[in-house]
């Protein structure tokens, strides 16, 4: 449903922000979403006033997924400002698409004088945004040897809430996509948030950057998993061709990070954990 008035309205009211939230009680920990539609210009414009880089085509501003125990008053949320805020800033992350090389080595002044002009970020949107944390007291995740339970995970439990919802798209000028997305299952005595950050740069490189969230309702333990995954898209598209895969089927296994992720090489891996129960 769309919360927004008139075509015209810079900025959600409160009212809508309210009435586009959905929440969830289990236990002791409270889950909300929100999905509003794609983001106005003055929005958009004040986004990139704070943040200080251009904005990906598809921005929801105002979407979210938070996970918040209500005891101790911990929480941890997802939102658009956050994640394009944790995107590089500088051009130590820059890419640059397939036929870009030949073009920069017949104009190497020119070049440089685009660069001196030019605020350099990475244009990718490879957010390494894993969630922003509220801690309280000795409630907060640190660096942990518990992993996230997955034979538990399998377990065919009812569900009874699920929500998926989009931060922000890029179709990277046509020359692929880079899109940070969110999705949750809530069963009666666990959860799990999966966020991810799914980049393809054709004929240069795919990246998955996992960020997974496990709670324990039982426990009222919370893990967070932060795995980074890429490789070249050469290497990635000749995998799906010696998978025996049809020029079709590769074409669509290019779009699907489901299908991409075996192929990876995980280059960064990270498991925290917090204990939130109060004895």
């Amino acid at each position: 449903m769309n919360h927004i008035t008139s075509p015209n309205e810079p900025f959600p009211t409160a009212a809508s922000l309210s009435a586009a939230t959905t929440t969830h009680q289990q236990k002791n920990f409270r889950i909300a979403t929100r999905k509003l539609p794609i983001s106005k210009a003055g929005a958009i414009d004040a986004m990139t006033e704070r943040i200080g880089i251009p904005m990906p085509e598809m921005i929801f501003g105002d979407n979210l997924v938070s996970v918040a125990h209500a005891p101790s008053g911990w929480s941890i949320s997802f939102t658009t400002p956050d994640a394009l805020d944790a995107v590089d800033k500088t051009d130590k992350h820059m890419l640059k698409v397939a036929y870009a090389r030949d073009w920069e080595s017949t104009r190497e002044g020119t070049t440089q004088k685009i660069k001196e002009v030019v605020k350099p970020y990475d244009w990718s949107y490879s957010t390494t945004f894993s969630g922003t944390e509220t801690a309280t007291g000795d409630a907060r995740l640190t660096e942990s040897n518990n992993i996230i339970p997955i034979e538990l995970l399998k377990r065919r439990d009812p569900i009874l809430f699920f929500d998926e919802v989009v931060l922000y798209e890029s179709e990277l000028d046509d020359n692929g996509i880079s899109i940070y997305s969110a999705k949750l299952r809530v069963h009666e005595n666990r959860m799990l948030l999966l966020c991810r950050l799914f980049m393809r740069l054709d004929n240069v490189i795919v990246r998955i950057r996992d960020t997974r969230i496990y709670v324990d309702f039982e426990t009222e333990q919370v893990i967070r998993e932060y795995t980074a995954k890429e490789a070249s898209f050469g290497e990635v598209k000749n995998a799906l061709y010696r998978s025996g895969r049809l020029p079709d089927d590769i074409t669509i296994g290019l779009r699907d990070p489901n299908i991409l992720d075996p192929f990876l090489k995980t280059i960064e891996h990270k498991n925290e954990s917090v204990s939130l129960k109060i004895v």
